[in-house]
């Protein structure tokens, strides 16, 4: 048996997440589709992050045990050929037994876009939120590095998480103002992340930024006694999972 670590890029917006569900199509059931058909069996894949509906990744990694190989090169070939033209493989690699694409990750990245122009900018509506309220980037970096570092985020997940452990360690969450494309960016970089909780921080980062939440209650939210603080949820089309990092860099 051979183990094939994937590198996938999708637009989020016709499918229900990565995870495969009943009565909704994903990711994952596309991506097995096509596996089937190369592999004449039933072939399951595990993916590094579980993105919600409508969320989008350049940069998302999934693996999968195979009954015979298939050249690195020539793989990705095959399955765009069967697989929709949102849904693209941009890499495969053969990689060693019993790696796990989700618990050996060291590293993900995560962007959330906003789109600041008076009006809806329309080739970006699907993958912005468009925001023209006046934010104050200062604050919003002042409050993003609160975020940097090792936290208890239970606050931070949201309702159906079955997580018990809920410390995390964020490496850097970094604001850019893409001032020319009218767009304000937010980068996160952790060790893992619960569920929704990039969302959920892009939520409160605004609220600081609209002059609505200080810093202190943000402080309460990481030490646990001010659940409030807390959010609200960005909505999905704005986040993009940037990148999947491992240790031999594959």
């Amino acid at each position: 048996m051979f183990n094939t670590l994937l590198r996938i890029t999708y637009d989020g917006t016709n499918y229900s997440g990565f995870q495969i569900q009943e009565n909704a199509y994903t990711v994952q059931e596309a991506l097995e589709y096509a596996l089937r058909i190369i592999y004449k069996q039933p072939v399951r894949i595990i993916g590094a992050g579980r993105t919600d509906a409508g969320v989008h990744a350049r940069g998302q990694a999934a693996a999968f045990t195979a009954p015979f190989q298939i050249a690195d090169e020539k793989l990705p070939q095959a399955l765009n050929a069967l697989l929709p033209p949102d849904l693209v493989i941009t890499g495969a690699l053969q990689v060693e037994k019993g790696f796990h694409p989700r618990f050996d990750a060291r590293r993900k990245l995560y962007s959330y876009t906003l789109d600041r122009a008076h009006f809806p900018q329309v080739m970006k509506r699907l993958y912005s939120w468009h925001l023209p309220d006046r934010l104050n980037l200062d604050i919003m970096r002042e409050a993003a590095l609160l975020f940097e570092g090792n936290h208890d985020f239970k606050f931070f997940q949201a309702a159906g998480s079955h997580v018990v452990e809920t410390k995390r360690t964020l490496y850097q969450v970094d604001i850019k103002d893409c001032s020319q494309e009218q767009l304000l960016v937010l980068y996160f970089a952790g060790s893992g992340f619960l569920y929704r909780m990039v969302r959920l921080i892009t939520g409160t980062l605004i609220r600081a930024g609209r002059e609505k939440l200080g810093l202190p209650e943000i402080k309460e939210a990481l030490n646990g006694s001010n659940a409030a603080a807390a959010g609200p949820t960005a909505p999905a089309w704005g986040l993009c999972l940037e990148k999947v990092i491992y240790d031999h860099d594959y």
